[in-house]
C-alpha cells in the first residue's frame, strides 16, 4: 500500500522549472491526475480525440470518492427518462433554476451544461449506464429502490418554484441503497479506457507541476517504487477535494473542522488544488461546503416547524436537506429544533437528528429547550393559524407539507451542530473556464493546465443551492470538456 506521501497540510508544493529536469520517464499528449468521475471522463474523451493519454491514480483502484456516491446525476432538458415518465423539461427552465440557486452564477458554464444535458445523458448511457424509465415520487435523501428519476433539489421550493418550472432532474443509476451506486460508472470508464488502450498507473501520485515559461508541461510523480518526471502536452488535475485534510478544512471551512463527519476518500487532501495554486490558479468557493443531517424520511416530519434557539423559524421546512442544514449553520450557536405534533410524529428511518422528548404543552417544551418564554408559543400559534387555511405567508412552504401542528402532545428533534449527525464535503476548488482550463487571478487560462471534478469550482457553489447529482453530473460533463480541449491543445 502507498502512504499519503506527506500530502496533508496547507503547504503549496513548489512548481518545478522544466530547465532543471534532465530526464522524463514518459512523454504523452494528455496526463490525467486522478481517476474519479472527472478524471475518467476526461481520459475517455481525450483518447477518443486521438491523444496519447496516461492516467495517474494514487489509490490502488479507480474511483475515489465517486465510488462512495449514491449514483445521482443532475441532468435535464428533456432526457429519455424525463420523457418516459411524463415530466416536461427544457434546457431553458433548467438554466433558470441553476442560475437562481447559484450565489455566484457563471452563465457560460451553466448554459453549456444545460444545453448539453440530454447529450450528456446519452453519453452516459452509451458508456453502459442504463437508467430506469421510472419515477420515484417521494421526498427522500436517496430512494431505496432503482427508479431512474426523482426530485433531488429545491425545484419545488419557494422562491425557486416561481422562477423556473419545477422538474425532477436527479437521474439515479439502477442500484438500490444509499451509497456505492456510482461504482458501476467507474467500472464502465475503466472498461472504456481499456478498450481505448489508455494506461492507468495505480499507486502513483503526482507531486509537483513542471513549468516551461509559464506553461504547464508535466509533473513530478512519486510512488513507493521511486519517483520521476512525465512530460505532457496538457495536464488535467482531477484529484478530488480537500475534506480529508484537517488543516485545510480548519483554514477554509472551520465549521466543519470538528463536529461533522466527513464524506470523502483518503486522497481528498487538497493536493491537486494546492498544485494548481503553485502555478497561480485562482481558488473559488473555498469557504463553501455541503453539510447535512436530514430529518427525513419520513417526509411527514416536514409538516412540522424548524426553529432556532430563540424559537423563530428561519427556513421553509420542505427545502432540500442540505439547504435546511446550511441555514442551521447560520443560526445562533448553530442550534435548531424540529417541532411536530402527535398527528404528524413518526420516528426517522435514519435518526441523524436525535429525538429529544415529548411534552404535553408547548409552554413546557419551550422551557425545557431553553427557548425564551412565549417565543415558541407565538411562532407555533402563527404557523398553525395560517396552515389551517393552507397558507404560509412567511416562508411559503409547499401545500404538500403544510399542516397545522395543533394536536398535542408535541415532540422535538435536535438539529443542532454537535447533536445531530452532520456529514459533508468541501465544494471549493480551482476557477476554470467552460472548457475546464484553469484560470489565474486575472481570469486568463494557465497554458497546459485543466481541472475537473471536486478540485474545480463549477456548478456546486454552496450547500443551499446544491442538488444531489450535481457533483457527478458536473464532474463527468466538465471532465469530458477538459479531455477534449486538452487533447486539441496538446496537438496544436
Amino acid at each position: 500500500m502507498t502512504t499519503a506521501l506527506d500530502a496533508k497540510g496547507t503547504t503549496i508544493p513548489e512548481a518545478i522549472d522544466a530547465s532543471t529536469v534532465t530526464d522524463y520517464s514518459d512523454t504523452v499528449d494528455v496526463l490525467i491526475i486522478g481517476f474519479g468521475i472527472g478524471g475518467g471522463s476526461a481520459a475517455v474523451e481525450a483518447a477518443r480525440a486521438g491523444a496519447k493519454v496516461l492516467v495517474l491514480e494514487r489509490g490502488a483502484d479507480a474511483g475515489g470518492t465517486t465510488r462512495m456516491a449514491g449514483g445521482h446525476f443532475y441532468l435535464g432538458g428533456g432526457t429519455a427518462v424525463q420523457q418516459a415518465t411524463g415530466h416536461e423539461d427544457t434546457a431553458e427552465e433548467m438554466e433558470k433554476y441553476i442560475t437562481a440557486v447559484s450565489p455566484d452564477p457563471e452563465p457560460e458554464k451553466i448554459h453549456a451544461y444545460c444545453v448539453d444535458s440530454v447529450e450528456h445523458f446519452n453519453w452516459l448511457e452509451d458508456l453502459g449506464v442504463k437508467f430506469e424509465r421510472s419515477y420515484f415520487p417521494g421526498k427522500a435523501v436517496i430512494q431505496p429502490n432503482t427508479e431512474g428519476l426523482m426530485f433531488t433539489g429545491n425545484e419545488k421550493v419557494y422562491p425557486f418554484k416561481n422562477i423556473a418550472k419545477p422538474a425532477p432532474r436527479g437521474h439515479k443509476v439502477p442500484k438500490p441503497g444509499d451509497t456505492g451506486g456510482a461504482s458501476m460508472v467507474i467500472d464502465f470508464l475503466q472498461e472504456a479506457l481499456q478498450e481505448l488502450g489508455v494506461e492507468v498507473r495505480y499507486e502513483v501520485g503526482a507531486r509537483n507541476l513542471v513549468v516551461d515559461d509559464g506553461k504547464v508541461v508535466g509533473v513530478r510523480w512519486k510512488s513507493t517504487e521511486g519517483e520521476g518526471y512525465i512530460r505532457a502536452g496538457a495536464v488535467v488535475i482531477a484529484a478530488g477535494g480537500f475534506v480529508m485534510n484537517p488543516e485545510m478544512v480548519a483554514e477554509h471551512v472551520p465549521h466543519m473542522a470538528e463536529k461533522p463527519f466527513v464524506l470523502g476518500s483518503t486522497y481528498d487532501d487538497g493536493l491537486g488544488i494546492r498544485m494548481g495554486a503553485s502555478v497561480g490558479a485562482k481558488l473559488k468557493h473555498m469557504d463553501s461546503a455541503f453539510v447535512t443531517a436530514p430529518v427525513y424520511p419520513p417526509s411527514i416530519l416536514l409538516t412540522g416547524i424548524v426553529v432556532n434557539k430563540d424559537g423563530k423559524r428561519f427556513v421553509t421546512e420542505d427545502s432540500y436537506h442540505s439547504r435546511t442544514s446550511q441555514f442551521v449553520m447560520e443560526q445562533p450557536d448553530s442550534a435548531a429544533f424540529l417541532i411536530v405534533d402527535e398527528a404528524h410524529m413518526k420516528r426517522p428511518e435514519m435518526p441523524l437528528c436525535p429525538f429529544i422528548d415529548g411534552w404535553e404543552t408547548v409552554e413546557e417544551m419551550e422551557k425545557d429547550l431553553g427557548i425564551p418564554a412565549g417565543n415558541l408559543v407565538e411562532t407555533l400559534g402563527n404557523y398553525n393559524e395560517h396552515a389551517a387555511k393552507g397558507e404560509d405567508p412567511e416562508f411559503h412552504k409547499g401545500e404538500e407539507f403544510l399542516a397545522a401542528q395543533d394536536q398535542g402532545p408535541w415532540a422535538a428533534f435536535d438539529m443542532s451542530l454537535g447533536k445531530a449527525m452532520y456529514a459533508g464535503f468541501t465544494i471549493g476548488g480551482m476557477a476554470t473556464s467552460v472548457d475546464a482550463e484553469v484560470l489565474d487571478e486575472s481570469g486568463k487560462p494557465i497554458p497546459g493546465l485543466y481541472a475537473a471534478g471536486a478540485c474545480a469550482a463549477n456548478l456546486a457553489q454552496d450547500g443551499k443551492g446544491y442538488a444531489s447529482g450535481t457533483q457527478l453530473g458536473e464532474g463527468s460533463y466538465f471532465g469530458r470538456r477538459a479531455g477534449k480541449h486538452a487533447a486539441a491543445s496538446a496537438k496544436a
